[in-house]
């Protein structure tokens, strides 16, 4: 049966139906530099501006940012809205097929920080590099770890990934070598995206993450395993990260995950007090994730068998008083499962490329030129439906040719 309701005859089993209206930005044919605000409903857009009278001003901007820090109040208000719009008949005349707009990276990227929150993905890394010893490091299950990136290279879904180049030391060379990357890989994550910031030297309690984060998106963050391995002793992922991380051009309103709410898998270890969520509303997600290399799909990573929530990742990003900003990225880290076919990076997958994963075009350890890779993911909705992500894809291109010498 479908919904008969609204100007779209969407089958009840559609990933972008009422219960999801995730938000983007769009430009059309006719007018290439006008972006405006969109929801996504089936495969139409809603021209936001143009069908909502309310707050007309943050609406007819052309980016997510003066929606976000307007708070949860007018979130609420401005999806109720959209969604009478497109029940009662008032959207016909403000909808646009979704081959027929262009979409772009739908907010103003703040600061970017990545966290590796997953316990599988920590600890086949682990053992991995570090065979002979611990997988985890002391810490890694009191605090959830992260790193700064580098915001101004979040990039949307379709944009092609140049191959980096850089320092990398094999192990049988007595020196660095100079060039393109050989150990390209993409890491399946989640972002969420802060709206309302918040004060200077003031943390951010678990209990006030729904207060601060506007939505959800995929995001793929693409690294360069072999400069990673050579820079980041004794600081951090730097050069082998920095290239690209991409982002679907859609985000998910967190009001539209609420039944994909789901209690993250049990501690071993006692938390100290702002990190302790034993007694607090269930922060996980129920989020199932297909990661696709050239149409073939090669892992399914859950997002559930994550062990920290990125509620716990907002409260320790903020407990030394660091401030929010409108327009803040923080990802997941990879997410893995227990499973082999559920790890969420080629690293693992391939086991440091021991074990080429099989394509129908042949084998892979690590990303040729020319490989796309997409990650899609959907959540339990509502009575039984399903909530979709919006889709990340990014094709590798060649390196530069005249940056492959350093000179």
């Amino acid at each position: 049966m479908a919904d008969s309701q609204g100007p779209l005859d969407l089958p009840d089993d559609h990933l972008f139906g009422l219960g999801n209206l995730p938000y983007g930005v769009f430009s059309t044919a006719d007018a290439p530099d006008r972006r405006r605000l969109g929801v996504r409903y089936g495969d139409q857009v809603l021209d936001v501006a143009s069908a909502v009278d309310l707050h007309p001003r943050t609406l007819s901007a052309p980016t997510l940012n003066p929606l976000m820090a307007a708070g949860r109040t007018v979130w609420s208000e401005v999806r109720a809205a959209v969604r009478q719009v497109l029940t009662d008949g008032r959207a016909a005349g403000h909808l646009l097929p979704l081959d027929q707009v262009t979409l772009h990276l739908p907010f103003e990227v703040a600061d970017y920080v990545d966290f590796y929150a997953s316990e599988h993905h920590a600890t086949n890394v682990g053992r991995i590099f570090r065979p002979d010893g611990e997988p985890l490091t002391p810490n890694w299950k009191h605090l959830p770890i992260g790193y700064h990136g580098r915001a101004g290279t979040v990039v949307v879904s379709g944009t092609p990934v140049r191959r980096p180049v850089g320092q990398r030391k094999p192990p049988t060379e007595p020196a660095p070598l100079f060039g393109p990357s050989v150990r390209l890989d993409i890491e399946a994550e989640v972002g969420f995206v802060v709206g309302a910031p918040s004060a200077l030297g003031e943390p951010v309690d678990q209990d006030a993450f729904r207060d601060h984060v506007f939505g959800v998106c995929l995001l793929n963050d693409w690294s360069a395993r072999d400069l990673q391995a050579w820079e980041y002793v004794p600081l951090g992922p730097f050069l082998g990260k920095s290239f690209a991380t991409s982002v679907s051009a859609w985000v998910t309103p967190l009001e539209a995950l609420d039944a994909a709410r789901v209690r993250p898998p049990e501690r071993s270890h006692p938390l100290l007090p702002y990190l302790d969520d034993a007694d607090r509303e269930p922060a996980g997600l129920d989020l199932r994730i297909t990661v696709s290399l050239n149409g073939h799909p090669v892992a399914e990573p859950p997002f559930s068998a994550m062990y920290w929530t990125a509620a716990q990742q907002l409260a320790h990003m903020t407990v030394n008083g660091a401030s929010l900003r409108t327009g803040d990225l923080f990802a997941s880290g990879t997410v893995s499962g227990p499973g082999e076919h559920q790890r969420g990076c080629l690293l693992e997958l391939t086991w440091s490329g021991q074990n080429p994963v099989q394509l129908p075009d042949g084998e892979r350890a690590f990303l040729q030129d020319g490989d796309e890779v997409t990650l899609t993911a959907w959540a339990p909705g509502p009575d039984g439906s399903r909530v979709g992500l919006g889709e990340v894809t990014g094709r590798v291109e060649a390196a530069r040719q005249d940056g492959a010498s350093g000179s």
